[in-house]
């Protein structure tokens, strides 16, 4: 029985919505429905009546609630007696994260959650590298990939759509491809390699996004350099949604075989090393980070296929 689980019950059982205690924890509502079904699994017994309409405490549940609500705050008080649990959280996080989504949507909300925190120092390394995080004694990282490391932990920051996109000027110079197959007679650009990016279409159709079957004379390891020299005309390209998502809005961009988006087992992901206590100041960046951008992606608000 996890405390985590436990908070989640006692917020659930005060707000009487699993969904409402889970996103003040930073999950989502299968997530925090599932946590409440393995405790109740755990425990033996229905500790929430749930209907559509409207969630009630059951007689197991309110005999249950004081206890998990003494588990919870024993956790709290003894957070708080190793500087944890404070108010003003303080000492430094190195934080790690690829360029370009930070100059997009983590350097603009700095200031705010300077000024809520004015005692924890950020030291940030941003590279669309990736560095190792126990070898460079990162306490958090933001990755756009498959988490893999068993020496690792995250949470879901976002699911990291990618889609093909061209210049309007291109497109007007070479024409738009009526299929995957009329990408071998255009130039595209690769990212970080030339390998194949396997596509599916809208009824499930699958194609590949191979550069070596067009002229592909420009593979591009930084995501910002990539972008720009996909708006100035030098091809077709795979973007993240995130990272293109304004272009595509005002027509710098445009998007390719709309009806295919390539498949990726990746997402954005907040790791962490493996640890037994999650520090104050990494929970608290985290926290923000999810309520600032993962709760509702931009990006993903925007509908950016036309119709």
């Amino acid at each position: 029985m996890e405390t985590d689980t436990l908070r989640l019950f006692v917020l659930a059982a005060d707000k009487l919505n699993i969904s409402a205690a889970g996103r003040e924890l930073g999950l989502a509502p299968s997530v925090a429905s599932a946590w409440m079904s393995k405790l109740e699994k755990s425990v033996g017994a229905d500790l929430l009546h749930r209907s559509t309409r409207k969630v009630a405490l059951s007689t197991e549940g309110l005999e249950f609630l004081p206890y998990a609500r003494d588990i919870v705050a024993r956790e709290d008080a003894a957070r708080a007696a190793l500087g944890q649990g404070a108010a003003r959280v303080s000492g430094t996080l190195r934080f790690t994260a690829p360029s370009t989504f930070a100059q997009l949507y983590i350097a603009p909300i700095l200031p705010d959650f300077t000024k809520d925190h004015p005692d924890l120092r950020l030291d940030m390394r941003l590279s669309d590298k990736q560095f190792d995080l126990i070898d460079g004694s990162f306490d958090l990282a933001l990755r756009n990939a498959v988490l893999e490391d068993s020496s690792l932990r995250g949470r879901k920051l976002a699911d990291d759509t990618r889609v093909l996109c061209a210049s309007p000027g291109y497109l007007t110079e070479h024409g738009h491809p009526g299929t995957p197959d009329d990408l071998q007679d255009h130039h595209l650009v690769a990212f970080g390699n030339d390998m194949p990016h396997p596509m599916v279409k809208d009824d499930r159709t699958h194609a590949d996004f191979d550069p070596g079957q067009g002229r592909c004379n420009l593979i591009i390891d930084d995501g910002h350099s990539h972008k720009v020299a996909t708006i100035a005309g030098a091809g077709i390209a795979p973007h993240s949604l995130w990272s293109v998502h304004q272009e595509l809005a005002s027509g710098r961009l445009v998007r390719v075989l709309p009806d295919y988006t390539c498949v990726a087992d990746t997402a954005l992901w907040l790791i962490y090393p493996q640890t037994n206590v999650l520090s104050a100041k990494v929970r608290v960046f985290m926290d923000f980070l999810l309520d600032r951008i993962g709760n509702r992606p931009v990006w993903e608000a925007q509908d950016e296929k036309p119709h």
